[in-house]
């Protein structure tokens, strides 16, 4: 899988996880060290995140149903939680900076694309 900004062009992950139940979005980055440049999590539905019990910063981007980014927190510490985003349908976890990286900011849609196998 490809998460894409279609609005720049911009390749924010390939590397991606999907926490789309009770249990995988319950857990979400905790108890791992950092994520890789090209690694995300998405977890949905959500409409706000926390990071306590974390060990590291995060990037994290609010998502309408129809992929456009609402809100952006850019390099959010453990033990700190987000406020509610109305409209929010999911949320993309990205190492921080990805976002800076990426001039991927609020008002851009994104894609993920789907790597057929050979």
């Amino acid at each position: 899988m490809q998460l894409m900004n279609i609005t720049n062009g911009a390749v924010l992950a390939e590397v991606i996880r999907v926490a789309g139940d009770f249990k995988t979005r319950l857990k979400g980055l905790i108890g791992r060290t950092g994520l890789k440049d090209d690694e995300a999590l998405i977890i949905q539905p959500c409409s706000s995140v926390h990071t306590c019990f974390m060990s590291f910063t995060i990037d994290v981007v609010f998502l309408s149903s129809e992929l456009y980014i609402l809100r952006t927190m850019e390099h959010m510490r453990p033990y700190r939680f987000s406020p509610i985003i109305a409209g929010s349908r999911m949320v993309v976890e990205l190492p921080a900076g990805r976002l800076a990286a990426t001039s991927t900011g609020v008002g851009h849609q994104l894609k993920l694309l789907v790597k057929e196998a050979l």
